[in-house]
């Protein structure tokens, strides 16, 4: 990946927020068109997303590493994958894509390019469940690089899939979508007032999991204790 040059890279992921936040915001709005039933909603605009971040990390990993999300630039920046001279451009090209991903899905349904939210995302139950879901997509990540690389993709939607359900703010888990999700006001919109909390929560779960699986994951001596056992 960082045998690419850096503006392939930028692309890429600029690119690839574009189309998750558009699946995000034109799933949504969607679903609610079909039907009144918000839990069924809910699945509609689940289901979509699930399904779009595994072909975007399946396409666009090999070109820019997938990140689509400041909370992993930064978490890969920490742990020396991504150069820190990168970071500052990665996320850019994710706030710049994310809020492409929100026009284009307000054009293809006719609504105004961009519509502030008025949709109340706040309170302490919801920053705890963003720093939740961002922790378990970070671990995910992490985890999944270590173990089962190829699997990555599903993994990661496999997760949000999941974290959509079991998170009362329904799993945004990235800055970067957070802020184009407050362009519009339709079903998976947020107050723009509501985005700090979001913010603060998401980062400091993605820190809190870059440390604990930075000691999960280091190489130990099992294999010293193993063979003292045998003795």
């Amino acid at each position: 990946m960082m045998g690419l040059d850096l503006p392939r890279r930028l692309v890429a992921e600029g690119l690839g927020t574009a189309m998750l936040v558009a699946t995000v915001v034109g799933s949504g709005i969607m679903a609610t068109s079909l039907t009144q039933d918000v839990g069924l909603a809910l699945l509609g605009n689940t289901l979509a997303t699930g399904a779009i971040i595994v072909v975007l990390i399946t396409v666009l990993g090999p070109i820019s590493g997938a990140h689509f999300n400041p909370a992993v630039s930064l978490i890969f920046t920490l742990s020396r994958s991504l150069p820190k001279r990168d970071l500052g451009g990665y996320v850019i090209a994710q706030i710049i894509g994310g809020g492409i991903g929100t026009i284009v899905a307000h054009l293809m349904f006719d609504l105004p390019v961009i519509e502030l939210s008025s949709k109340v995302r706040s309170g302490g139950a919801q920053w705890f469940s963003e720093g939740i879901a961002t922790f378990g997509l970070v671990a995910t990540i992490l985890a999944g690089i270590r173990f089962e690389q190829k699997a990555v993709p599903w993994l990661v939607g496999l997760y949000i899939t999941a974290a959509y359900w079991f998170t009362s703010s329904t799993s945004f888990a990235n800055p970067a979508v957070a802020l184009a999700r407050s362009l519009t006001d339709t079903f998976s919109g947020i107050r723009p007032i509501d985005l700090p909390g979001f913010w603060l929560a998401e980062i400091v779960g993605a820190v809190a999991a870059l440390f604990l699986f930075n000691w999960l994951l280091r190489p130990g001596s099992s294999s010293t204790v193993s063979s003292e056992a045998k003795l």
